[in-house]
C-alpha cells in the first residue's frame, strides 16, 4: 500500500474498531465493506489483515471478561464453526480465482443482510435455547468467518436473545472471534496464501484498534446505544448496496 493508502486504511481500521466495541460486532463488516468500495486490497488479503485485527480486538476485550465467558455455549459454537470455517475459506480462494464479481456480490450480500439484523432488536427468550441452535448458528458464523472474517452477525442475534447477563453474552462472542481468528490465521499460514509484504504494512493498524478499543470503553459518544446502532447500519447497508449493485448489472452484462 502507498502512505495514502495506508492512512486511509489505518482511518477505517478505527473506525471499525471504535463500533466493533460499542455495537459487538461491527469491526469485519465495516473493514472489508470499506476495503471493497476503495480497493485497497484483495478481499481475500483483506481476510487476513481483518483477522489479525480482529484477534487484537478481541483480545484486548477478553483480558478482563474472559471469566463471564457461557463455555457450554461456546463449546457448541465452536464444535460447529471451526469445520464451516474451512468451507468458507475455500470458497472465498474458489471465487476469489475465478469469480471476482460474484464474490463481491456475496460480500455485498451480507453486508446488507447483517445491517438490517443490526436494526432489528432481538426479542428475547424465556428460555436458554438448546444446544442444536447454538450449532447451527456456530455454523453459519464460521462460513462467514472463513469468507470474509465477519462472524459476527447471526450469531450475535441468537446470543442477544438469550436470557443471559449483557456482560456473559459480549465475552462469549468475543471469545469466539478470537478463536475463529486464531484457525483462519493458522489456515492462511498453513495453506502458504500469506499476503505480501506491502500488503501486511495493514498490520501498522494494530495500535489504530487497541486506541480504538480504549477509546470506546473509556470515553463512548454521547449518543443512546441505539443511536449508535442506526448509525451503523446506514454506513453498513449503502456500502452493500454499492458492492452489490456494480457487480450485479457486470453479471447480468449492463455496462
Amino acid at each position: 500500500m502507498s502512505p495514502g493508502e495506508l492512512i486511509g486504511f489505518l482511518a477505517l481500521a478505527f473506525v471499525a474498531a471504535y463500533a466493533q466495541t460499542l455495537t459487538g460486532f461491527a469491526f469485519g463488516l465495516i473493514t472489508m465493506g470499506g476495503v471493497g468500495l476503495t480497493g485497497l486490497l484483495s478481499l481475500p488479503d483483506a481476510a487476513m489483515i481483518v483477522s489479525v485485527l480482529t484477534l487484537v480486538n478481541a483480545t484486548q476485550m477478553l483480558l478482563k471478561g474472559w471469566r463471564d465467558v457461557a463455555w457450554r455455549e461456546f463449546a457448541f459454537v465452536m464444535a460447529a464453526s471451526v469445520p464451516l470455517l474451512f468451507v468458507g475459506y475455500w470458497l472465498l480462494e474458489w471465487l476469489a480465482d475465478t469469480r471476482a464479481d460474484m464474490l463481491r456480490l456475496v460480500l455485498g450480500a451480507v453486508i446488507i443482510a447483517s445491517s438490517l439484523q443490526l436494526a432489528m432488536r432481538p426479542a428475547p427468550l424465556a428460555r436458554k435455547s438448546g444446544g442444536a441452535s447454538f450449532l447451527f448458528f456456530g455454523g453459519v458464523a464460521g462460513l462467514m468467518g472463513g469468507m470474509f472474517s465477519t462472524a459476527g452477525p447471526p450469531l450475535v442475534f441468537h446470543f442477544y436473545r438469550q436470557p443471559l447477563a449483557l456482560a456473559t453474552i459480549r465475552e462469549t462472542l468475543v471469545g469466539v472471534f478470537a478463536l475463529n481468528a486464531v484457525f483462519r490465521i493458522g489456515l492462511v499460514v498453513f495453506s502458504g496464501n500469506l499476503p505480501g509484504p506491502s500488503t501486511l504494512t495493514g498490520l501498522f493498524a494494530i495500535p489504530a484498534v487497541m486506541a480504538a478499543t480504549f477509546a470506546a470503553r473509556r470515553r463512548p459518544p454521547p449518543i443512546a446505544p441505539q443511536v449508535m446502532r442506526r448509525i451503523v447500519f446506514v454506513l453498513l447497508f449503502l456500502s452493500g448496496v454499492s458492492l452489490g449493485a456494480p457487480a450485479v448489472l457486470r453479471l447480468l452484462g449492463v455496462h
